[in-house]
């Protein structure tokens, strides 16, 4: 198993294209064809996390957090950013970070956030807009059908519940052939009109390499007709942020000792309390002040998050209750999620990764201390 291997299935499980702009994820240190001799996955990667990796004999280290987040001019080793990357180089180890591709994944970080609060009929919070594509094409009567399965297979055709959704319209096309075509259909250099079916189905943005290869492989025509546009349909399954309801109200009080006990944490820094009871949570690990108005919007009771500022805590209205409950706290979780589902992964690849050399890390990269 080599690195390319590992980003394949991380790439499926959270895929990088739907990161925010501003984010720094994907390989970060290394080389995509190196041997793997075991996996650490971490939240950040700090030095003692690069130490930890040469002690278990780790040559990649999966983080949520990017170590390179903004450009470095020189790497001399005076920050601590620049003394990870030079030992995980002098060390032959790579570096990946997942960060807010995994934020953006339907069960990604705020889906784990929720699973510890057991909460249930989950939505995302913020959906992001375009991540839905649209593909039309044309083929022969007798190779649509075909055609239809292959796109399906490489994943159009899924809106919500339901899957092989396509449109299929009958009409005719026109084409000629010039004198170094080579048509399956009439004769170059002469006009053509084929009985065709229009085909139109949508895909997910990421999917659209082989989307594409599957279209190319399956039609028999040696130019392919075809478009592929972005459309602004709400796609529920990606987005920051996600709301969902406990199995029965809680008053306020007890809630909140139920979050400092289910998301390990000592310290609630929180708005005025409603005196009501509560049901509709929002969740939004790291920094979430962005989301308190879709908090609100989606008529959440309380507003789970990191990283508030004091004028932060106004926006609350008495709509609703903003908890912080640190940045470190919201995400702690977040490797555990990472390493369940590469166990499940990874059993598939051959030859497979040495037994137990997929290790979750044993290092607090929490900077924040409490006195």
């Amino acid at each position: 198993m080599i690195v390319q291997d590992l980003i394949n299935c991380l790439e499926d499980f959270a895929p990088t294209s739907y990161a925010e702009d501003f984010d720094n994820v994907g390989l970060l240190v290394g080389n995509t064809q190196e041997n793997l001799t075991g996996i650490l996955v971490t939240l950040d990667t700090t030095e003692a996390v690069i130490d930890e990796a040469i002690a278990t004999n780790c040559n990649l280290v999966v983080s949520f957090h990017p170590i390179v987040f903004k450009g470095l001019k020189k790497i001399t080793g005076q920050s601590y950013v620049e003394r990870v990357v030079i030992k995980a180089i002098q060390h032959n180890i790579a570096i990946f970070a997942i960060h807010t591709a995994l934020d953006n994944a339907f069960h990604g970080v705020n889906d784990m956030i929720c699973e510890k609060l057991k909460l249930t009929n989950r939505q995302i919070l913020i959906p992001q807009p375009g991540t839905i594509k649209k593909l039309t094409t044309y083929a022969p009567h007798a190779e649509a059908a075909t055609i239809r399965e292959a796109l399906f297979a490489a994943g159009a055709g899924s809106i919500g519940n339901y899957d092989h959704c396509s449109f299929n319209m009958k009409g005719v096309g026109t084409f000629r052939g010039g004198e170094t075509s080579n048509p399956t259909k009439g004769k170059k250099m002469e006009i053509h009109s084929e009985p065709e079916t229009q085909i139109s189905v949508t895909f997910p943005k990421h999917l659209e390499s082989q989307i594409r290869q599957a279209l190319f492989s399956a039609h028999s025509y040696e130019e392919v007709a075809y478009e592929i546009v972005n459309i602004t349909n709400t796609n529920q399954h990606i987005g920051m942020g996600m709301i969902g309801t406990l199995e029965e109200p809680m008053t306020e009080s007890d809630f909140f000792n139920y979050l400092k006990v289910e998301m390990a944490t000592n310290t609630i820094r929180h708005s005025a309390f409603l005196n009501k009871p509560v049901q509709k949570i929002a969740v939004l690990g790291g920094s979430g002040s962005f989301a308190i108005s879709a908090a609100k919007r989606a008529g959440a009771d309380i507003f789970i998050t990191a990283d508030l500022k004091y004028h932060d805590f106004f926006q609350a209205e008495n709509n609703l209750i903003l908890a912080d409950i640190g940045h470190y706290e919201s995400e702690q979780f977040t490797k555990n999620l990472l390493v369940a589902f590469l166990n499940k992964k990874i059993t598939n690849f051959a030859p497979a990764l040495p037994l137990g050399r997929l290790i979750l890390s044993k290092t607090s990269t929490n900077p924040v201390k409490y006195y």
